[in-house]
């Protein structure tokens, strides 16, 4: 018996999913899922090919409840700009999990990674971030730089907004831009640390392999959510700042063991264990205390967890239905 595959391109996807409220609460349900223990979650597949400076990452998830589970395929080529090409592309594979059949193609070129990615980052600051919050630093320029301050404004809404990058310009065409789009102070500051003094939540963007911010500009009552660092050789936060924190949370500690700040700061010694470590999973579940104070200094270490993945496309599935965009082919 033939069965329908619906097809949909990035174009259609940008129409149909947005980084909203909706998007949003969708993952904090995926991570209240992970923390159940009912989650089937394998490692990452990371596979580097230095010869061509690239890399390609494998994530998956079955999430009891959902009636699908998503493959993501995300290879990053970091020649093609040269090329003329985008550095990072990709696709997502929604399956049936009941019979294990193909429902969905989104050949969405990293779109759905770069909301949900986005969405995770509205979640810790909507678990972890002080109740009041009159300034948001962003620390990078890239689409997340962008996507992360859209998410945070949206769980702690700010009077104005700080951003940095180590190019100058593209920091005030950013902050110019998401002023117009946000319809608040946004301003491009020169001295990250000082962005740091400033803020009371900072989201680091950046794929930093060096860190680039240090223990001494920590200030009580301060959220910082990383979400740079996803690769063994990545690092924005130093293990000391990590190591200072009165919480420290992660998406999947296993994970960011390999992959994420807390790996540096036990590599360090600055950690010597992660007995006192969070999952997000845990704190949005309510198993585990996120802030209990406003005072507090907090950090997020997000590497991007499978669960994610397979909310947003089990999400994107129901609104490209209900829009009736992408193709449908049988099978």
């Amino acid at each position: 018996m033939a069965h329908e595959i619906r097809l949909v391109t990035e174009a259609e996807l940008r129409r149909t999913v947005q980084l909203d409220l909706e998007v949003i609460d969708r993952i904090e349900e995926a991570f209240a899922k992970l923390s159940t223990g009912k989650v089937v979650m394998p490692p990452v597949l990371s596979m580097a090919l230095p010869e061509v400076n690239a890399e390609v990452d494998v994530k998956t998830a079955y999430v009891p409840g959902l009636d699908g589970f998503a493959i993501k395929v995300s290879p990053g080529f970091f020649n093609n700009p040269s090329l003329g090409l985008a550095s990072l592309n990709g696709l997502m594979v929604l399956f049936s999990a009941k019979t294990g059949l193909v429902q969905a193609v989104f050949l969405d070129n990293g779109y759905l990674t770069d909301i949900r990615t986005a969405a995770a980052g509205a979640v810790a600051a909507r678990h972890l971030a002080p109740s009041g919050v009159s300034t948001i630093g962003i620390i990078g320029t890239g689409v997340q730089a962008r996507l992360q301050l859209i998410a945070a404004s949206k769980v702690r809404p700010a009077k104005r907004a700080l951003v940095w990058g180590r190019d100058p310009e593209k920091a005030r065409l950013l902050a110019s831009d998401m002023a117009a789009i946000l319809g608040i102070e946004v301003v491009a500051i020169k001295d990250r640390h000082q962005l740091v003094a400033d803020s009371e939540l900072v989201v680091t963007t950046t794929p930093a392999k060096q860190a680039i911010l240090t223990a001494d500009c920590l200030h009580p009552g301060l959220h910082i959510t990383a979400m740079g660092s996803d690769q063994e050789d990545k690092n924005e936060l130093d293990p000391e700042l990590v190591a200072r924190a009165d919480v420290l949370v992660c998406d999947r500690i296993s994970q960011c063991e390999k992959l994420g700040e807390l790996r540096s700061a036990l590599e360090n010694g600055s950690l010597t264990d992660t007995a006192t470590v969070r999952e997000l999973g845990d704190v949005v579940s309510g198993k585990a205390k996120g802030r209990s104070t406003d005072s507090e200094i907090t950090i997020c270490d997000l590497t991007g967890t499978g669960v994610q993945d397979t909310a947003i496309a089990t999400l994107a599935l129901g609104k490209t239905r209900q829009a009736n965009a992408g193709t449908t082919i049988l099978s």
